[in-house]
Parts: structure tokens; C-alpha cells; sequence
């Protein structure tokens, strides 16, 4: 009984911490600028948003397939408000998917670079599942 009474306690807890952040995924497939250019609005957006109003927000830029473009340095649409973001915003990151790098970089047959705001996850629709099944908010532009 004490241990059923111990998980009841633990889940209330992270129940509770879990509602005083705000959790939100983006998702970016596509190589559009102006795709691109919207992720980044939203993604600013949110957190001016929650910021306002003095609440915590945790936002994750996903990109994979064409999207991941806007990681690569030299092709990145978007690369100065990418570089502009993560460093006013430590709440604010970007997941690269390594599928699709590895893919990117079988095709030009060399290792592509990211940009060093890249944080890299092994599938990027996995993570994107992962993170919904752990309570994030999940949002395509």
C-alpha cells in the first residue's frame, strides 16, 4: 500500500512540473524559405508569448528531410536568425535529424556540416512521436 501511495506521489509531482513548463515541438520537412521563416516566427511567438505573461516555455525546432537545409551553413535560408535565436533564447533548440544527414551527405559524397546550433537526434519523426508521447504540444506550421 505505501508503495502504490509513493508512485501516486511521484506521478502527481511530475504531473505538476510538468504543467508549470510549457513543452512545445515544431516540425520542419520542407525546405521553403518562407517555411522556414514561419517556423522561426512561431517558434518566437511562443516564447514572447509565455515570456509576457511570466510563464516557462521549452520550444524544439525538429528538422528533417529537405528542412534539415536550414542547419547547413552557407545554405540556410534563415542561417542569421538560427544563429539570432539560440543565442537569446536557451529555451529555444534545433534537433537535426541523423537519417537525414546521413543521407544528405551519401548524395553529395562528403560529411555535410551543421551549424553548431544543430543538436542531433537519431530519426527526427521518431523524435517528433517521442516527444508527443511525453506531453509536448506538438505544432506544424
Amino acid at each position: 500500500m505505501r508503495f502504490l501511495t509513493l508512485i501516486s506521489a511521484l506521478f502527481l509531482a511530475a504531473t505538476v512540473n510538468a504543467a508549470d513548463k510549457h513543452r512545445i515541438v515544431l516540425h520542419l520537412d520542407e525546405a521553403d524559405p518562407a517555411r522556414q521563416e514561419l517556423v522561426l516566427n512561431n517558434a518566437s511567438n511562443i516564447n514572447k508569448y509565455y515570456q509576457d505573461k511570466g510563464e516557462e516555455v521549452e520550444i524544439e525546432i525538429v528538422a528533417y528531410g529537405p528542412g534539415l537545409t536550414m542547419l547547413v551553413p552557407g545554405k540556410s535560408p534563415v542561417e542569421e536568425r538560427v544563429v539570432s535565436i539560440a543565442q537569446n533564447f536557451e529555451n529555444v533548440s534545433f534537433q537535426a535529424c541523423s537519417n537525414t544527414l546521413a543521407k544528405m551527405s551519401t548524395k553529395a559524397g562528403k560529411q555535410i556540416e551543421l551549424m553548431p546550433q544543430a543538436k542531433m537526434v537519431p530519426s527526427g519523426v521518431v523524435h517528433l512521436v517521442e516527444r508527443q508521447e511525453q506531453g509536448w504540444s506538438y505544432i506544424r506550421p
